[in-house]
């Protein structure tokens, strides 16, 4: 053995204490307001539905109708690599994968919209009859893993009419069998705090009326206007509404139509990578990050239909999108037609597939020290964790591939994606 060093030290204990003391409230502080991301599983997609279209079969309906749009337009493999230039060695794994989940899982999160594409006439009705829907898919086990509705937004000449929608609907699924565990609301529009704290009270107000755990009740908002983005004495308002939430904001969601258009942007070039939308989802991205709150990429709103040559004109576009956020860490988007959805899943099962291995090996040679060609710190070991888990979780990589490459549990996935603050040095099983 070498020979021991001697320590010395120059401060009293005191001081030390005296330091932490000074910082508890801080402490504190990062605890409540970044308690870093729930480990959950987070849905690649939002489909958004017209309330008055919605109905037993849509999630079926738009899984069917995607397969259909394959067999038309790219009956194999080869031609749907060719469309989207997946490489040969991807080309029959993506392909079958995307198929096998339009017929077991077709919709991750599904919206029943009682805003923008809503035009019933009787909103009571149409609400209650998606709380009984909802509830009865979720029993016979053919919901959406998340379902839930979009209401009209806080804004006065909407507010009651949302309000009253929102009420119908969550005291409609207690009447049907309770609250499932993926009910997701969605609050559109917003454009001030004050307007995320009415609706906090609102969702106490329901709790305490049932008897509900305070804080059962989640959402999330829409940032479809600048001054969500930018309030008017020049600070982050989306920041702010992430507080002002009380712990209840579970997404971010960019309105990618009505943030370009309340920003003049004209209609042609309303798109997701538009440079105002990669600024106010930056602006999102940051003010989210380690707060538990997730954000979502916005749409497009060029449509897969019509002949071969258009519909493949549209996959490229929507594909190239998806990518283009998946590579900004934006893993969830908005899906507006059942055509939408093969590229949806072709986009992040590729981007899954392709980094797998070598995310895998990394993160192995990292847990096990075995070091490498690339020098990893505890954060990066995060990353590929998150990685690894968001493929496994929308069906892109299988639990038993991940694990014979990284020799890791799925217990050992998530300390590693999910540790303590302070602690990033979990261990693998």
């Amino acid at each position: 053995m070498g020979q021991q060093e001697k320590v010395s030290t120059s401060l009293a204990g005191a001081v030390s204490e005296g330091i932490s003391a000074s910082l508890a409230a801080v402490d504190a502080e990062l605890d409540r307001r970044y308690p870093g991301d729930p480990g959950t599983r987070q849905p690649v997609h939002t489909v958004y539905v017209p309330g008055n279209l919605f109905d037993a079969g849509t999630v079926r309906s738009w899984g069917d109708q995607a397969l259909a749009a394959l067999d038309e337009h790219a009956p194999d493999a080869a031609s749907f690599a060719a469309v989207l230039g997946l490489s040969d060695d991807l080309a029959e794994d993506v392909y079958g994968r995307v198929r096998a989940k339009l017929e077991r899982e077709p919709i991750e999160d599904l919206r029943v919209d009682f805003e923008d594409g809503y035009g019933g006439d009787d909103e009571d009705r149409d609400a209650a009859r998606a709380a009984r829907l909802v509830s009865e898919a979720y029993a016979d086990g053919t919901a959406a893993p998340y379902t839930g509705i979009r209401m009209k937004c806080m804004e006065a000449a909407v507010r009651d009419r949302g309000i009253r929608t929102t009420d119908v609907f969550l005291t409609g699924l207690l009447e049907h069998g309770g609250l499932p565990e993926g009910l997701v609301l969605t609050l559109p529009k917003v454009t001030y705090p004050e307007q995320v704290t009415a609706f906090v009270r609102l969702l106490e107000a329901f709790e305490k009326a049932h008897g509900l755990d305070a804080g059962r009740l989640g959402f999330e908002i829409q940032i479809e206007t600048s001054q969500a983005i930018l309030a008017a004495d020049g600070t982050a308002a989306v920041a702010r509404m992430i507080g002002a939430a009380e712990g209840r904001a579970t997404g971010l969601h960019y309105g990618t139509f009505d943030y370009s258009a309340c920003l003049g942007v004209s209609a042609a070039h309303q798109a997701s990578d538009h440079p105002a939308a990669d600024h106010a989802k930056a602006i999102m991205q940051v003010a989210a990050a380690g707060t538990g709150v997730r954000v979502s990429d916005g749409s497009t709103n060029v449509l897969p239909v019509g002949s071969t040559a258009q519909v493949h004109e549209a996959w490229r576009l929507h594909y190239g999108l998806t990518r283009r956020a998946l590579a900004r860490a934006y893993y969830q988007g908005w899906d507006m037609h059942p055509g939408h959805i093969p590229t949806r899943y072709a986009a992040v099962f590729a981007f899954y597939r392709e980094g797998f291995e070598a995310a895998a090996k990394r993160l192995s040679a990292y847990a096990n020290h075995a070091g490498g060609d690339v020098m990893d710190e505890p954060a990066t070991a995060k990353a590929l964790s998150s990685y690894l888990l968001r493929g496994i979780d929308c069906g892109a990589l299988d639990t038993a591939e991940v694990d014979a490459l990284t020799g890791m549990t799925r217990a050992a996935l998530d300390r590693f994606a999910a540790p303590r603050r302070g602690d990033l040095t979990a261990s693998a099983e």
